[in-house]
């Protein structure tokens, strides 16, 4: 395996510092190598698009799955300008690239007001304990979704 390229942190830095000054969102960058070259470039978009998913490692990856036409980034990597919030974590591993390379941590981040630990807290706690109420609600009914899942025949798995 190829070792970290400087040349692509550098980039996903530099997206970060443009659009977050360009007026797009914070400054968050992120770029999807594969066998060498950059295939997307992702930024943050949350306030400019009213889309609170839309930031850059989201917005990367989604460029770089309709690119390679998968849903998947087999044998790619993710350089990001900042250590993955939950939600980019999660994403990351759905995407399963590769590796992952970050520059700044999340604790750079939330010295500057991007704190995520309050969502590694409440992943952590009971349904009944999270300071957004979460409750199950028709699930025999809704495991009717994954029994027809289960027996559709052209599914794909993931």
């Amino acid at each position: 395996m190829e070792a970290p390229n400087p040349e692509f942190m550098r980039e996903a830095i530099r997206l970060s510092i443009e659009k977050m000054q360009a007026g797009f969102g914070g400054p968050f960058g992120a770029v999807v190598v594969k066998d060498g070259q950059i295939i997307a470039r992702g930024f943050n978009q949350v306030t400019t698009t009213h889309d609170p998913t839309c930031h850059a490692e989201i917005d990367a990856i989604r460029k770089a799955c309709q690119a390679l036409g998968t849903f998947q980034l087999d044998g790619c990597d993710l350089y990001t300008s900042c250590e993955p919030c939950p939600m980019c974590l999660g994403a990351i591993y759905w995407a399963r690239p590769a590796r992952v390379f970050f520059g700044s941590t999340k604790a750079d981040a939330a010295a500057m007001g991007f704190d995520d630990h309050f969502i590694y807290d409440e992943i952590e706690k009971p349904l009944a304990e999270r300071s957004i109420p979460m409750q199950p609600l028709l699930r025999t009914e809704a495991l009717a979704s994954f029994r027809a899942w289960e027996a559709h025949v052209s599914r794909t798995q993931y």
